[in-house]
């Protein structure tokens, strides 16, 4: 009877955890990805300087369209003079006062720079992209943190169900282990064994359920809400198996950011030599205006002068000799130009490597969890049948331990399997720049 009512606690309390654990919120990888991309603080922020970016393209920042300026000058005299005239005469005025007053209109516009504005405003554009470069790159990377730890959430959490039943069957050996001693079938060492197992069985579980409620801070502060929130996540990871790897590398060429980056940093760096270049050529601008003028003195032959018109005329430039400043600023554009060729050719290497490296240990991280689904589900069932055993009295506690056991260490090989070829696979993904989201 004792045994019986045992097993049904311990069933109910199992059925509690569930219970609570089924009134969360069920959080799919797509809704973490959706909020992370709204709310997180990193692609914020580069959003915002692609926002710069966009708005530095215009033909104004580039010098294309004309400056317009008011202009207001007014000083005020007061001073001591004296003036001898022609006729000997001497006119003298102690704090005589004096004024001029200058305003106006004026426009200048260069027209001709040797078209160093127009490269100047490709430049623009490209700085653009550049910055949506960055933005893909930065989304990427947080994507990628995000399915990693999802999927090491849901890992855990397969783990922690394993460790659940391992603590409920603990729970049934200490009640048998309890009967057996009453009716004088076993002795109090094997009561005292399987306590010492199920207290064992709940500090890992314990454990357990402190590493899954951080992750689940880590995933929250990664999707920018609430670290508090607390949420279950899907059972299962599913793995892409039909990767290979002369299509991720035709993937990476076309969508690694990266890579989209150094190529478009070698064509800002060829626009950086147009606009050099350009300066070999002249310069040509109109200016234009409209002023009215105002002059009072106290003293001389005109006390009061005004004026006001137009004018308009061009000015032009053109560079003779700057002490060979301008071959130099060339031969270093030119060197730009050839270190940004260099780092492209890296980079390709550097993420052709790391293709590679990761192709090879997705490979084997889908073979290792071929491997120990098979030992898990050989583990499940010696458990089974060992338990079966035990109820009857047909093997020792130490044996009914070991199958208990090596059912919890399959299980958490089995998850950590399944989340090791996961992650090689988001790497991959990564890599190519082909993580959907």
């Amino acid at each position: 009877m004792k045994y019986k009512f045992a097993v049904l606690v311990a069933f109910a309390m199992s059925f509690l955890i569930v219970g609570r654990a089924n009134a969360q919120e069920v959080l799919t990888l797509e809704e973490a990805i959706r909020i992370t991309l709204e709310r997180n603080y990193d692609i914020r922020l580069v959003k915002n300087d692609l926002e710069i970016d966009k708005n530095n393209v215009n033909r104004a920042n580039a010098g294309m369209l004309p400056v317009i300026s008011g202009n207001l000058v007014q000083n005020n005299t007061i001073q001591n003079s004296s003036q001898t005239r022609e006729s000997g005469q001497v006119v003298e005025r102690n704090g005589a006062k004096g004024s001029s007053l200058n305003y106006g209109v004026g426009l200048n516009w260069t027209v001709f720079d040797g078209f160093g504005m127009f490269a100047r405003y490709d430049q623009l554009k490209e700085l653009q992209k550049l910055g949506e470069a960055n933005l893909q790159q930065t989304i990427l990377t947080r994507v990628a943190d995000v399915t990693s730890t999802y999927y090491n959430l849901v890992q855990q959490q397969q783990q922690l169900k394993a460790l659940d039943t391992a603590m409920v069957i603990s729970r049934e050996r200490v009640t048998t282990a309890q009967s057996r001693f009453e009716i004088g079938k076993a002795s109090r060492l094997e009561v005292l064994n399987a306590q010492v197992d199920l207290n064992t069985d709940t500090t890992n579980i314990l454990r357990q359920r402190e590493l899954y409620q951080n992750l689940q801070t880590q995933l929250n502060e990664l999707m920018a809400r609430d670290v508090n929130i607390r949420f279950r996540v899907a059972e299962t990871v599913t793995i892409d198996q039909q990767l290979t790897l002369a299509a991720l590398t035709e993937k990476a060429l076309q969508q690694n950011p990266s890579l989209q980056a150094a190529l478009i940093s070698k064509r800002i760096a060829e626009l950086d030599l147009k606009q050099v270049k350009a300066s070999r050529m002249p310069t040509i601008a109109l200016n234009s205006g409209y002023n009215l003028s105002r002059s009072e003195s106290a003293l001389g032959f005109t006390t009061l002068s005004t004026g006001r018109g137009f004018n308009y005329g061009v000015s032009a430039s053109v560079p003779i000799f700057n002490g060979f400043l301008q071959r130099r600023s060339e031969q270093n554009a030119n060197i730009n130009i050839s270190s940004a060729e260099i780092e492209y050719e890296r980079l390709n290497q550097s993420i052709n490597a790391q293709l590679t490296s990761a192709f090879n240990t997705y490979q084997t991280s889908l073979s290792l969890v071929k491997l120990e689904e098979k030992n898990q589900q050989i583990a499940k069932r010696n458990l089974d049948i060992t338990l079966e055993k035990f109820r009857i009295g047909s093997i020792t506690p130490i044996e009914f331990r070991e199958a208990q056991l090596n059912y919890v260490n399959a299980t958490v090989r089995y998850s950590n399997a399944q989340y090791l070829a996961k992650i090689a696979e988001v790497s991959l993904k990564e890599i190519a720049g082909a993580l959907t989201f």
